[in-house]
């Protein structure tokens, strides 16, 4: 039977809070960003503009068929020797988080665009016609008056895909970056505490994961409730 020692935690909570610390950068930019690039994709699956339309289309469903790890794996191969040769980096340069960022942001903005697109067709094409009425040009009604009302309506969806993102940096193991899940694997194989280390790890994965979720659901009671 396996005798649990924790002792092991106290002496590595630094380490573990900088593992904290690049799980959660690369899931605010990849959030930040994927929402960004995603809100243009759902605008452009929805233009009339065919060539824009496919392209849209052709992207979320290749990066919505390919598994995470893969993709990171590619950024991680792929994205160091590109600013290697375009932007002159020395060789060799520690690209690891960028890559990461990178592969994070580009692959959900896939899930975001979905979110987003749908989102944008639950407001009452009347919102539109008003706009219009009243002289705003497409652009305009659709920065002022839809993308207010759907992101309004979409925040509880935005918030569990953000959650879902978090839980997923754990996968860049693959570029071995130390992100938390990363760090608390590397103490616990090295003080023979992997059980104990693991466990605490997700234990902490729970109780963000689990708080953000109870928000998520605060926050969707007050919009019925509104």
């Amino acid at each position: 039977m396996h005798e649990f020692d924790w002792s092991s935690i106290p002496n590595a909570l630094p380490f573990l809070w900088d593992g904290m610390k690049i799980s959660l950068e690369i899931t605010l930019s990849a959030v930040v960003f994927g929402i960004v690039w995603g809100t243009l994709l759902a605008l452009m699956r929805l233009s009339s503009v065919t060539p824009l339309s496919w392209f849209a289309a052709g992207y979320v469903n290749l990066f919505r068929a390919v598994p995470l790890v893969m993709v990171l794996l590619w950024f991680f191969l792929i994205v160091p020797h590109l600013l290697e040769s375009i932007f002159g980096f020395p060789r060799g340069s520690d690209m690891r988080l960028s890559s990461a960022i990178a592969g994070f942001a580009l692959f959900e903005a896939a899930y975001y665009s979905e979110i987003i697109r749908a989102g944008i067709q639950s407001v009452p094409k009347g919102q539109m016609a008003a706009a219009s009425a009243l002289g705003m040009t497409y652009g305009q009604a659709m920065r002022l008056v839809v993308l207010p009302q759907a992101f309004r309506n979409m925040v509880p969806l935005l918030l569990t895909q953000g959650i879902i993102l978090f839980q997923d940096t754990s996968l860049v193991y693959v570029s071995a970056l130390a992100d938390f899940f990363g760090a608390a694997y590397k103490v616990g194989d090295r003080d023979g505490r992997l059980v104990e280390l693991l466990l605490f790890a997700g234990a902490v994965y729970f109780v963000i994961c689990f708080t953000a979720s109870r928000l998520g659901r605060y926050y969707q009671h007050k919009l019925r409730t509104a």
